[in-house]
């Protein structure tokens, strides 16, 4: 590689001809750079400024999530699911537990499955919050990165609140969720509720007429709904070339059938329809929130199914039996019926998906997590390529991708 300007020859494998000279330069954008969102390298082929090709280079971060995954019992496995997409513990957490509440043919409470979708559409605002702070700030901008990061804040007070801790929460359990909310999330929850729609008002006035994020954003990094199908993409990335595609309408999961909200979608594809449909889903957002809230219901947060679920825990402290049941599950864990089982959910960057096989004993045998960044990420070449330098950025941004969720 070069990137003296120089003329030189390219090989095939690095995107020329293989014969003769070419003015093209070929540069690195990354792992280290800081509008990369992660570490994530960029082979860039640029003739001047105009991108000729663009190749993405991955596993700088690799983890090994899946393989830890598959020495653990199913219970062990939940902490473990915070960590891939880092900003959306919660919609991971449900993404698994569904899965193995699917192998087990195990019912969940109804209050239980409201605060799940409750808490995982708080999570898609923390995340849309953090992805528009940062793609903002990229193109050029700063307010809008501080009053974003702000009101994140009153959503890891709340993953606070119900946890006891801001970010990875590990909350969702199997047959339900480790505790009941506390008696003051009600009103956090409608301080939320109260508080966000203004300040969504403020963000779309501060750029909805900007004259230089609309040059950095329309008829930027258009993908079609053609391409992005045959992509794989998912979520905002999707759904801002037009497709009406979102898992809680498609294939409800958690009791979602039960809520009225929208599918908003674009119609260029390109960065600022992507912009577009990630502040209309906040809405979205919280009109489920509204609605999980108002209708509530009482009872318990997890199901009595042992060996599936763990016993009550004021009833360890008088109970012996109980007690060893309590010690025998969390160190032994639980068999699970052989079998496979696949479950997507729709998450703050489209589907994320856990694939489970279970070969009877009490730990899975093969778990793959479908990543929405991962394949998202697919789609950048189409965006950038005949653009120029600049435009990599605002697209990379529009992509939203959480390296956690590509590397794993």
């Amino acid at each position: 590689m070069n990137g003296t300007g120089q003329k030189y020859s390219l090989t095939p494998a690095e995107g020329g001809k293989g014969e003769g000279t070419t003015e093209t330069m070929v540069l690195n954008m990354g792992p280290q750079h800081p509008s990369t969102h992660g570490v994530l390298r960029l082979i860039l082929e640029l003739d001047g400024e105009t991108v000729v090709k663009c190749t993405p280079v991955i596993g700088y971060l690799h983890t090994g999530i899946e393989k830890s995954c598959e020495d653990k019992t199913y219970h062990k496995v939940i902490p473990l699911t915070d960590r891939i997409d880092y900003l959306a513990p919660m919609s991971n957490n449900l993404a698994y537990v569904l899965a193995v509440e699917k192998l087990l043919e195990l019912e969940v409470p109804p209050r239980a499955q409201w605060l799940r979708v409750l808490l995982a559409e708080v999570t898609r605002i923390g995340s849309h919050l953090v992805w528009l702070g940062t793609h903002v700030m990229d193109i050029g901008a700063q307010t809008v990165f501080l009053w974003a990061f702000r009101e994140r804040e009153m959503v890891t007070d709340i993953y606070e609140m119900v946890s006891g801790v801001r970010m990875m929460s590990s909350f969702f359990r199997i047959g339900g969720l480790a505790a009941d909310v506390p008696p003051e999330f009600e009103g956090a929850i409608r301080n939320f509720l109260d508080v966000m729609p203004r300040r969504l008002d403020d963000y779309e006035e501060l750029l909805n007429n900007n004259e230089i994020f609309l040059k950095r954003t329309k008829g930027v990094g258009i993908i079609s709904a053609e391409d992005g199908i045959a992509l794989g993409l998912s979520g905002p990335s999707l759904r801002g070339s037009g497709v009406a595609y979102d898992i809680r309408k498609a294939a409800p999961y958690s009791g979602y059938e039960q809520f009225d909200f929208e599918i908003p979608t674009g119609t260029v594809g390109d960065v600022y329809d992507r912009y577009m449909v990630r502040l209309k889903e906040m809405r979205q957002s919280l009109r489920i929130i509204q609605q999980a809230l108002d209708g509530l219901p009482g009872g318990r947060v997890m199901a009595k199914a042992p060996p599936y679920t763990p016993p009550d825990k004021e009833a360890i402290h008088t109970n012996m039996e109980e007690l060893i049941y309590h010690f025998k599950f969390f160190t032994e864990g639980f068999r699970a019926p052989a079998g496979e089982v696949y479950q997507a959910v729709e998450g703050p960057r489209g589907e994320f998906g856990c694939y489970l096989v279970s070969d009877g004993t009490n730990k899975p045998r093969r778990v793959h997590f479908r990543g929405a960044s991962f394949a998202n990420l697919q789609s950048l070449p189409k965006m950038v390529e005949g653009r120029l330098v600049a435009d990599v950025i605002a697209a990379i941004g529009s992509i939203d991708i959480v390296l956690g969720d590509v590397d794993r």
